[in-house]
């Protein structure tokens, strides 16, 4: 979800050929599969477009060299990213929330089924996160 909502708030701004946003799986479960099916149907109610044909790929530790900023949505996944970059000797690695001046989880629709707080606390933290970028 943060991915597709990322792109489409650059694209809203006129920015969206000034990032490269690409989301990765931090755990094995994930590889492969596509879009959970709650959370497309909220980016569609939300006007959100996304790609149905995308699947989750894993985070690989190259990865850390070759994204400026690595984004985790909560505790676990800084540990998982961390764990898989070797650390993170640069500085890269932040919580989405943070940029929204709140260092908390996002709220995790796989354990509550909200999806619609999911997308409330991603919004915020994706809106927050393109005005940090529109700031440096």
């Amino acid at each position: 979800m943060a991915e597709a909502m990322f792109k489409h708030l650059a694209g809203e701004a006129g920015r969206s050929g000034e990032f490269e946003v690409a989301s990765a799986a931090v755990s094995e479960y994930e590889w492969g599969n596509p879009i959970y099916p709650q959370a497309a149907s909220i980016l569609r109610r939300h006007g959100i477009p996304y790609d149905a044909s995308r699947t989750a790929r894993p985070m690989r530790a190259a990865d850390y060299q070759r994204y400026d900023l690595i984004i985790g949505m909560d505790e676990a996944n800084l540990r998982d990213i961390r764990r898989i970059a070797g650390g993170d000797p640069e500085g890269k690695v932040h919580m989405l929330l943070d940029y929204a001046g709140e260092h908390r989880n996002v709220a995790d629709p796989w354990y509550t089924r909200d999806f619609e707080t999911a997308y409330d606390d991603i919004l915020k933290g994706c809106s927050a996160l393109l005005a940090a970028l529109s700031a440096s």
